[in-house]
């Protein structure tokens, strides 16, 4: 299953396909006892999605015939064991994707020429995804770090593995004299491949990069790098051959810290927008003005969700049964805001008071 949602791939998602191309969307559980329905739930709402492929007489049979057993492959590849908070799959003529994200999803079944990207892009801003490239003198490990983990990124060349480098152990262990290892010239030529490496990666997809090492490799990266000059450095050594929660532990304090810090300026940034009558909130207003492409910063409180629908002036509140109703309006107001360049933020319940669970801040 997938998880991370470069540019790349996302602008290959919007790509337009054949018709149909189909998006099935499903809620999924961490925990029992919710967690033992998901299965059932998500048999059921691939069955819908055949049915409506079934009864759509715009699809050719060869095609259906198609797109049914891209359905069935998605399907195989589920591993519910591992899920999180929503399922995504997308399957065209030809092809298929199994998405997980960390976001809970509306159940629901699209049959359109693109597929529906705006469950992604909003789980995508609120799991506030960083890089960790842990350095040692004969490995170079890159993690993709999310909300409440980090996992091994195996793209972009990494890991980078030294081939017998030529340390001397036992001299090292007699003399105390580690730090020689990062005065050797194959280890500079090493980490300076390293930080090209992730040069590349952070152009594709740029996000804050942690860096992860004993103090005289990360003095050595300095010194030879480019792309890694800006990180944060985390002096903590061997995790270049550790394990996802080892370094994930390592990480952790600083990503809390600048999850705080983040609050602290959108609570500031909100209140300066009041006082200069650039501050907006509630669902209609913000929709309205997102539209317009006029949000600059958005605020959304992390389990915000409304249903609502559009009476042509305003959206007003709906059930969720309500045939025009629109279940993932905030999912739609993030990407909205994020295709326009609008920075979006997710803070935790309660933060933004009376607003009503989202705000923002306007260009003009």
């Amino acid at each position: 299953m997938e998880h991370a949602l470069s540019p790349t791939t996302l602008a290959e998602l919007r790509r337009p396909r054949p018709y149909p191309a189909v998006s099935v969307l499903t809620p999924t559980h961490r925990r029992e006892p919710e967690k033992t329905q998901d299965p059932v739930r998500l048999r059921n709402v691939v069955a819908e999605a055949k049915r409506q492929l079934e009864h759509d007489p715009a699809i050719p049979r060869d095609r259906r015939v198609d797109v049914e057993a891209q359905l069935d492959q998605a399907l195989a590849e589920v591993d519910l064991t591992h899920a999180e908070d929503g399922l995504v799959i997308f399957a065209a003529p030809g092809e298929h994707q199994v998405w997980s994200v960390a976001r809970s999803v509306p159940e629901r079944v699209v049959l359109s020429d693109t597929f529906l990207t705006r469950n992604l892009v909003s789980a995508q801003a609120a799991e506030r995804p960083f890089w960790v490239l842990s350095v040692a003198a004969d490995r170079v490990t890159l993690w993709s770090g999310g909300a409440d983990r980090v996992v091994e990124e195996r793209s972009g060349g990494f890991p980078l593995l030294r081939a017998n480098p030529n340390f001397d152990p036992e001299r090292q262990e007699r003399l105390g004299d580690m730090p020689s290892t990062y005065r050797d010239e194959g280890t500079r030529h090493f980490l300076r491949e390293a930080d090209r490496a992730m040069g590349a990666v952070l152009r594709g997809s740029p996000r804050p990069l942690y860096v992860t090492g004993e103090p005289a490799a990360l003095s050595l990266l300095t010194d030879v790098g480019e792309a890694t000059k800006a990180a944060t450095q985390v002096p903590r050594a061997g995790l270049a051959h550790a394990g996802p929660n080892e370094v994930w532990l390592a990480v952790r304090p600083l990503i809390e810290a600048e999850e705080a810090r983040g609050v602290d300026s959108v609570a500031d940034e909100l209140e300066t927008a009041r006082g200069h009558k650039e501050f907006v909130a509630g669902v209609d207003e913000v929709w309205q003005n997102a539209m317009q492409a006029r949000v600059r910063l958005l605020a959304v409180e992390e389990n915000y969700r409304v249903t609502v629908r559009d009476d042509g002036a305003h959206l007003v509140p709906a059930d969720s049964g309500d045939l025009d109703a629109r279940e993932d309006i905030v999912d739609e107001i993030v990407e909205k805001c994020l295709d326009t360049g609008a920075e979006v933020r997710f803070v935790p319940d309660g933060t933004l008071g009376e607003a009503g669970g989202i705000a923002g801040v306007l260009r003009y």
